[in-house]
């Protein structure tokens, strides 16, 4: 059997064992708001001398942050971060890079089956069927799968049909959307396109995400004027200006690509934006264009890398959203989850 049928066999068996309940799942999280934490680039590793176990140093830290997610509910948030306690969440919400070697090739799958059954075991799949007591939506990032090929695109597949509370899922089973509170969410994988009427080669594949949001958001928003939340791992405003035709193909996200993105939000009232991929957290309004100091657009949420092993500090970001205002905090550690603070900030956005 190849490595990669191995991988499906095994992970099929993990996704099973994940659909019985490990505990019941009472929470019950604010009917008048979605509440919800944010996550990215968590990079499981498998050992590089031992394909077969998981990073000492990656399964601490993802072991902690997950820890930390189940901790938090009910807390208190710091009197700098604004008060209050904090909300069951409806769930987690992760931006992608959940893995490190789905980027390397077939060589590396040993490793990724490795790392996808660690994340398998960790974040579970409807709430309680793993270590995280709460559901999880999970798009795939340039170390999953940056062309779309890998046994982790087969994964988020597989965890899609069985995936609770889906309104839509898209014909080749890959992006899909939800509801929690009211609030339309839409999970767009690594970067959102492609433009039919551009040729060029992309240098990660879309997978026909634009399309996809289109029909999603005219079918299940329309005019309604609901808030909407939209998930990929790539940050669109860095690749938002038009660079020459010989250097597109080095960029991550097509810039004509950003382009219909930005104006595929125009008829809709945006909450959020979410994304991970740079390893800094950036929070500010995007305009369709590389300026980050905007007066006026589209709130933008770049979340920190959350279990990133090259590093000790790390970050998730808790998000409220009503039909009136977006809230937003962050969580984090200088000390790979050993200890945690909420940062002394809290960023309010007015959606009204």
């Amino acid at each position: 059997m190849n490595t990669r049928r191995r991988f499906l066999r095994q992970l099929a068996l993990s996704s099973a064992a994940s659909a019985l309940p490990l505990r019941p799942f009472a929470a019950t999280p604010p009917a008048d708001r979605a509440s919800f934490f944010v996550v990215g680039d968590t990079h499981y590793c498998a050992q590089a001398e031992n394909f077969a176990r998981m990073d000492e140093t990656s399964a601490r830290y993802n072991a902690g942050l997950v820890r930390w997610l189940n901790q938090l509910p009910g807390s208190s948030f710091s009197a700098e971060s604004g008060g209050g306690v904090v909300a069951q969440p409806h769930g987690v919400i992760h931006c992608g890079d959940i893995i490190d070697n789905g980027d390397k090739g077939p060589s590396k799958n040993k490793m990724v089956e490795t790392e996808a059954a660690a994340f398998v075991s960790d974040w579970g799949l409807n709430g309680g069927d793993g270590k995280l007591s709460w559901p999880v939506r999970e798009v795939h990032g340039n170390h999953d799968a940056p062309h779309g090929d890998t046994p982790m695109i087969d994964l988020i597949k597989e965890r899609n049909q069985r995936r609770a509370g889906l309104k839509n899922l898209s014909p080749n089973g890959l992006h899909y959307s939800w509801d929690w509170a009211g609030i339309h969410f839409v999970a767009l994988g690594i970067v959102v396109g492609e433009v039919r009427e551009v040729s060029r080669k992309r240098r990660y594949a879309p997978l026909d995400s634009l399309d996809f949001l289109k029909r999603d958001l005219a079918e299940n928003v329309g005019d309604s004027s609901r808030p909407v939340v939209l998930v990929h791992h790539i940050d669109a405003p860095r690749y938002s200006v038009e660079v020459p035709a010989e250097k597109v193909i080095h960029y991550e996200w097509d810039y004509a690509d950003v382009a219909a993105y930005h104006s595929a939000l125009k008829p809709y009232r945006v909450a959020a934006l979410l994304c991970g991929h740079t390893h800094v957290r950036r929070i500010f309004k995007w305009n369709g264009t590389s300026n980050t100091q905007a007066e006026q657009g589209y709130p933008f949420l770049n979340t920190d890398n959350a279990a990133h092993f090259h590093s000790e500090s790390q970050a998730l970001l808790h998000v409220e959203v009503t039909g009136r205002e977006l809230l937003v905090r962050e969580f984090a550690t200088k000390d790979g989850w050993q200890t945690g603070v909420w940062t002394p900030q809290m960023w309010r956005f007015d959606l009204s």
